[in-house]
């Protein structure tokens, strides 16, 4: 952009280009828990690569669990080779494949036992309830895949290599369930607000519209348009939410802040 750019925390914005967001272990472990297909990678008899297509659901440190057949190929190279990585994107969300956040986990395949066994199979069987039905056949055989290495992608250029340590100690993003449908009510139905915050609390100052582009536990993303521009914005919420429910207290917070500033400028 040129010229006096729109967006101005000198003129009153608290909002901080660098303020906090998922970080790449956060991001995985989201993408993990909100996913429950993926693509795994074995190694056949002969040494050749195979990718299959699967189900899994994840247990609560990230581990994907997967319930496979001897009849399938990455079933029988599984027995045969424990190493395996499976690679996970959401195919819904918008604009290019590439450009979408992904992830492979890389890790070796092992068989659980006793306790471990059961809470692998309530995990598998909470993602994927079908697979109780077949869960008890004997060429069906339950997979944890203890995570290695993790390979974040978050879009064009925006790359990082996440340990197993560094992976398991993050949590899921509790938000992510209701975040596409909190963007859209906020666009839908609460414009003025919008562009209250991001004038008030993002910096926006020569804004005349905002629009909402993403939510997560740590704060909002804006795209704030004013004077034939438009600029980026984030504002953080008081505090990191717990859970879902906290999305719409978080955000009528974030809408009440803007508002008292705009009284007490007014004033």
């Amino acid at each position: 952009m040129s010229g006096h750019d729109i967006t101005s925390p000198a003129n009153g914005g608290e909002s901080d280009a660098r303020g906090r967001r998922r970080n790449p272990a956060e991001e995985a472990r989201t993408l993990v828990a909100s996913m429950t297909v993926g693509y795994l990678a074995t190694v056949g008899q002969n040494g050749d690569p195979w990718c299959s297509l699967v189900v899994y659901g994840a247990t609560a440190d990230g581990e994907p669990v997967l319930l496979v057949s001897t009849m399938a190929e990455h079933g029988r190279n599984l027995i045969h080779d424990a190493r395996a990585s499976l690679a996970l994107n959401d195919p819904s969300a918008p604009g290019d494949p590439l450009d979408r956040p992904r992830i492979t986990l890389a890790g070796r395949a092992v068989r659980p036992e006793g306790e471990r066994a059961e809470q692998a199979l309530d995990a598998h069987v909470a993602a994927i309830p079908g697979a109780m039905l077949y869960a008890g056949w004997d060429d069906f055989t339950l997979w944890v895949l203890e995570v290695e290495r993790v390979r974040w992608v978050g879009g064009f250029a925006v790359m990082e290599t996440v340990s197993a340590e560094d992976y398991r100690a993050a949590e899921p993003d509790p938000t992510a369930p209701v975040a596409a449908k909190s963007v859209a009510h906020l666009n839908k139905d609460h414009a003025d607000a919008l562009l209250a915050i991001s004038r008030e609390l993002g910096g926006a100052r020569g804004a005349v519209s905002a629009v909402c582009t993403g939510i997560d536990r740590y704060g909002i993303d804006l795209s704030c348009t004013g004077a034939g521009q438009s600029a980026a914005a984030r504002v953080l919420f008081d505090e990191p939410l717990a859970k879902a429910a906290d999305v719409r207290p978080a955000t009528v917070r974030l809408a009440q802040r803007a508002r008292e500033r705009q009284a007490r400028v007014a004033d």
